[in-house]
């Protein structure tokens, strides 16, 4: 089971850029955040509340692993506002138990096989860089595109659409709970599924709808990197997302020209649409309206009932994992969701800004 190569592909992005680093059972998670334009308010109060969105052990249905998840700024950012330098930020880690993890048996739904295959070896505490921890540091990275993009009156907000077998039937947002479910009946049916599956040793996936409101016009590359293709690549390099869709996703295949073609009319000198069946965007380039996909979650791999799987010698194992694991990751993983749509969206505009000469005239002249 030997491999070669680096541990490379941890930079996000070609304007605005993330790059994270860190390891489950490291001393800590970090991110560093270039091409971030200068003047930005941004401190530490900015950055902590999507990181206790995220953190562990907030919910009965999360890990009981206790991380204070506590932010530090390092560089980037002086007497309160961005610098235009990189912004570097570090999260210590504190509640590792890495004697809880078997250092020979592949993990079924893991990355240790296929980290041993490539690498030739691999970090068996909690996975290493193949850990959901790793996204603390795509939150952190998160929580400064969305400072920028919130000055362009840019907002990005997501939710639980359904657990296990339960999906909400209308959306309220003055519902809150612990499985981030808009609604009061959906959640107390997906709470008694997930508590079934927590009695049973076992997990849960679910689904995660995603929307980005007030997207200018325009924001997208042509061919390889659409809008779509962008945040398809930043969200399905979430460990547990499985599939992603936009606009009417899977049921387009199922609908005619004419069902699915959103229709045009003027108002106020813009063109606008009655429908939004492809998800705020044509051509991979933005249309004015909301852009909104949704992104399916598997269930956690991290299981405490038995799995048959191998280990490093080729030898069969009835395996238990022990540890401290997510039943769902769903809940905690709808802030990763919107943090890498916002990477996403913050790269592409400032990719846009260049698109033609009159913008880069009105950069020039200061306009």
């Amino acid at each position: 089971m030997k491999g070669s190569g680096f541990l490379s592909g941890s930079i996000f992005g070609q304007r605005f850029c993330l790059s994270t680093f860190g390891e489950s059972h490291g001393s800590g998670i970090g991110a560093i955040v270039d091409g971030c334009p200068a003047g930005i308010s941004l401190s530490t109060d900015d950055i902590q509340p999507l990181l206790d969105r995220r953190k562990p052990g907030a919910s009965p249905f999360a890990t009981k692993r206790k991380e204070a998840d506590a932010v530090e700024i390092l560089s980037g950012v002086f007497e309160g506002k961005t610098t235009g330098a990189p912004i570097a930020m570090l999260v210590r880690s504190s509640d590792q138990r890495s004697e809880d993890y078997d250092r020979t048996s592949y993990r079924p739904g893991h990355g240790d096989y296929t980290y041993d295959l490539k690498y030739g070896f691999r970090d068996y505490r909690g996975g290493g860089r193949a850990s959901g921890r790793e996204t603390t540091a795509r939150v952190a990275g998160a929580a400064v595109a969305l400072k920028f993009l919130a000055e362009l009156g840019i907002k990005v907000q997501a939710y639980t659409h359904s657990i296990g077998s339960v999906s909400i039937s209308a959306r309220d947002d003055t519902v809150k709970n612990a499985l981030n479910m808009p609604d009061a009946a959906a959640y107390e049916m997906a709470a008694k599924e997930a508590e079934a599956a927590i009695e049973a040793n076992d997990s849960l996936g679910g689904e995660i709808f995603c929307e980005i409101l007030n997207m200018p016009r325009g924001v997208g590359e042509p061919v390889f990197n659409k809008l779509e293709a962008v945040i398809s690549h930043g969200v399905m390099s979430i460990g547990a997302v499985k599939a992603i869709a936009f606009g009417k996703g899977f049921d387009s295949a199922k609908m005619t020209g004419s069902q699915h073609n959103d229709s045009m009319y003027m108002e106020a000198s813009q063109v606008k649409k009655h429908t939004n069946n492809a998800g705020g965007m044509y051509a991979g380039i933005s249309d004015g309206s909301a852009v909104n996909f949704i992104v399916a979650v598997k269930p956690t791999s991290s299981i405490s009932r038995p799995q048959q799987s191998v280990n490093n010698m080729g030898e069969d194992v009835s395996l238990i994992i022990k540890g401290r694991h997510d039943p769902l990751i769903v809940p905690r993983a709808v802030v990763v969701v919107e943090a890498m749509a916002a990477l996403a969206a913050a790269d592409l505009i400032l990719l846009s800004l260049s698109s033609n000469i009159a913008n880069i005239k009105k950069i020039f002249k200061g306009e």
